[in-house]
């Protein structure tokens, strides 16, 4: 069989198990490895790879976290063949380790509550190159996703709108689909998280927690780019007002 190269979600765990260990390569036989790999191999992501017993075995999850180790700058020693995913990991983690830290313990804790194994993969949770959409991996990615396509949820959040007596509109560009597309379009608008999951924690969603956004600017929120995997509202329109002012100048 060959090897199931290891995807972000599965190093962000092994990443917060070598910060926690000082940084430092953890054995195969560590009770620590034991437990991570079990919940590697449980996560909906290689379903067809778990057959084998070595997928993400306690000595493969070794040899991951000596990849992790390695791949630090400040490290002197040898460096291992960790792969671009893995020095990623490590970079982004230099840079704002506690985003990275909080999407592990995120993705133990919604991995703990079971909700991830009854949620299909979503169509939209990796980017156009295929690449993972997210810092915090494809597994929140795809909750958060789910969770703003629950047509219960939507209804509700349009309700609260309504008392509020505020506008069933885009938040960010003010594109309204009934006065555009007339009756067809009378109360159409799509729902987005403003927060990323890693940032507030895989709790029981919100309304407050979500904004009404067309699908235009809903998407361009998801989408990867210049380094930046997660826009709220605000986000998106501060962008907006600087391609209107260079364009205008």
């Amino acid at each position: 069989m060959a090897q199931t190269p290891w995807v972000r979600d599965e190093l962000l765990l092994a990443l917060a198990l070598v910060v926690d260990n000082g940084w430092r390569e953890l054995r195969q036989q560590d009770s620590r490895v034991v437990e991570l790999s079990g919940l590697l191999r449980s996560l909906p992501l290689h379903e067809d790879a778990v057959a084998d017993p070595r997928f993400r075995s306690p000595n493969s999850v070794s040899r991951k976290t000596t990849d992790i180790v390695t791949a630090h700058p400040d490290h002197l020693g040898e460096t291992t063949k960790g792969g671009r995913p893995t020095q990623k990991i490590v970079a982004d983690y230099l840079e704002r380790p506690d985003a990275i830290l909080a999407a592990a313990r995120a993705l133990r804790h919604v991995m703990d509550s079971g909700e991830l194994h009854r949620i299909p993969p979503q169509p939209d949770e990796t980017d156009e190159s295929g690449e993972l959409s997210s810092l915090e991996g494809r597994l929140l990615v795809r909750l958060a996703l789910y969770r703003e396509r629950d047509r219960g949820l939507r209804e509700l959040k349009l309700r609260q709108i309504r008392r509020l007596k505020q506008p069933i509109a885009c938040e960010v560009c003010s594109f309204d689909f009934g006065t555009t597309y007339g009756p067809l379009g009378v109360g159409y608008v799509e729902v987005h998280h403003v927060t990323p999951l890693h940032a507030i924690g895989p709790r029981e969603t919100r309304l407050d927690d979500l904004a009404l956004l067309c699908a235009n600017c809903h998407r361009m929120c998801h989408r990867s780019h210049a380094g930046k995997t997660w826009r709220t509202p605000a986000d998106l329109r501060e962008a907006m007002h600087g391609v209107s002012i260079h364009g205008a100048s």
